[in-house]
């Protein structure tokens, strides 16, 4: 599960429990779900086809969603998540939809995009900010870019973080022996690092400063691909007795293995607001990240960071014990609360909603 699918799971339940009287519906790419519609905390699971292709998949699915929402659904308004999607914020306007967009990140940062792409990416992030009605950033630092670069824009642009599941905030620190056994792990004696297996995340920098630090700590990645592309398997293939590669792993087993490391390492050249960090930071586990903006406005000390790409600097910190860096979880759970986060994205949807409502009101 990546970063938006986790913000969706743990936001809409909130929300509809926030605000009964909406009817919340979730389109979902089939191809990763059950193929069959069901609801799931008061909210309608739809789950819609999309084309099996990197490039294609997002808008396509986008577009037909829009449809679909809007002509079979009857839906008066859609939340868009990402920046690929706002290349459907027109259509949608013109179906006489009300648009609210989430802004993930600069996703034409990613390294797995090329040029045309990401110039796509682009054209895409700006159609979304001038014509969504209202659109929510996850990153400060992003907000204020936004900000300015469409100061016409600016009071449509909220910034709202995403939080930690209260499944690692309120959760046992201790893990469950059977989770750390079922990959030969033992509790704080390996490295944690959580994501997709994408070039973006840093896992081959991070690979690569293990083995300079000579650490005999076991490195374990929790995550999967976008595609099974070249990337993924050049970088599985360095899997060893120092390197495992947990694949996909559902929340109570990412708790354990959060519970149970010495350090939790996110390498990132590019991220929204990394969830993975802040479910860290929930269970208190000690944590290191690269110096990316969207990872130092989490607000944790100059230590904790070392420069995006240097190995060096990596491994130079790799040597150190996990207890080096210790963090605060309290303050971070205060901070990155779902149910906080809830009530501010509910409080932007009465506003996207309000001429839907008045104009009901005036029938």
């Amino acid at each position: 599960m990546g970063g938006v699918e986790a913000h969706v799971e743990e936001l809409y339940p909130r929300v509809k429990a926030l605000r009964q009287v909406l009817d919340i519906e979730v389109a979902m790419r089939s191809r990763y779900v059950d193929p069959a519609p069901r609801d799931w905390h008061q909210l309608a699971l739809l789950p819609i086809w999309a084309p099996r292709s990197k490039y294609l998949e997002t808008i396509v699915h986008t577009v037909w969603a829009t449809c679909y929402l809007r002509f079979v659904r009857r839906c008066s308004a859609i939340h868009l998540h990402a920046i690929g999607p706002g290349l459907a914020v027109p259509l949608a306007r013109l179906l006489g939809m009300r648009v609210l967009l989430t802004h993930h990140g600069r996703d034409y940062d990613r390294a797995k995009w090329n040029r045309f792409a990401k110039g796509v990416l682009q054209l895409a992030e700006r159609m979304a900010v001038k014509h969504a009605h209202e659109v929510i950033v996850v990153s400060e630092n992003v907000t204020e870019m936004l900000r300015l670069r469409f100061p016409a824009n600016a009071d449509r642009i909220h910034f709202v973080p995403n939080g930690a599941s209260l499944t690692f905030a309120k959760a046992s620190r201790t893990p469950d022996p059977a989770v750390l056994a079922a990959l030969g792990l033992k509790a704080g004696c390996y490295i944690l690092g959580v994501g997709r297996l994408v070039p973006e995340k840093g896992f081959d920098d991070l690979i690569e400063a293990h083995a300079v630090s000579g650490d005999q700590r076991t490195l374990v990645i929790a995550g999967r691909a976008d595609h099974d592309d070249g990337y993924a398997r050049r970088l599985t293939a360095r899997a060893g007795t120092h390197v495992v590669f947990a694949g996909f792993q559902p929340h109570e087993a990412l708790r354990s293995l959060y519970a149970g490391a010495s350090l939790f390492v996110l390498p990132s050249h590019h991220e929204g607001l990394p969830i993975a960090a802040l479910e860290a930071l929930a269970m208190d586990t000690p944590t290191l990240l690269s110096d990316i903006p969207a990872n130092t406005e989490i607000g944790l000390g100059p230590y904790h960071h070392f420069p995006v790409g240097d190995i060096t600097a990596l491994a130079s910190k790799l040597r150190l014990s996990g207890d080096s860096f210790a963090v605060d979880g309290a303050m971070m759970r205060e901070r990155y609360d779902w149910d906080k986060i809830a009530a501010s994205t509910a409080g932007i949807i009465d506003r996207l909603l309000a001429p839907v409502r008045a104009a009901e009101g005036g029938r």
